[in-house]
């Protein structure tokens, strides 16, 4: 897919975002998977990580940072939100969108 070509699918965003960042890893090293949440203006792609849990198999908090990225369906151009809930991410991806019109 050409540079600046918008995305029409989610397969497209994810290839978006393969060819501009680098792969998240799981602990053992292979490859997380990459899942794609569409909404009106946007792709968001953000990768999959197992649950952690401790030795008594109760469940751990993720650890801090990572982040979500937003592929617009208008221009292909993609950039990084904060690790929120997807409601949340989508949010402030509009709001920081709507103060660049």
């Amino acid at each position: 897919m050409p540079p600046g070509t918008p995305p029409t699918t989610a397969a497209q965003a994810v290839e978006i975002v393969r060819s501009q960042y680098a792969q998240p890893k799981l602990p053992d090293g292979t490859p997380a998977e990459l899942k794609v949440h569409e909404f009106d203006i946007g792709y968001l792609v953000y990768a999959v990580f197992p649950r952690r849990t401790d030795a008594a198999g109760r469940s751990q908090p993720s650890p801090p940072g990572g982040a979500k990225i937003v592929v617009s369906k208008e221009t292909g151009e993609s950039v990084t939100v904060p690790n929120y809930p997807i409601e949340q991410a989508i949010a402030l991806y509009r709001k920081a969108f709507e103060r660049s019109d």
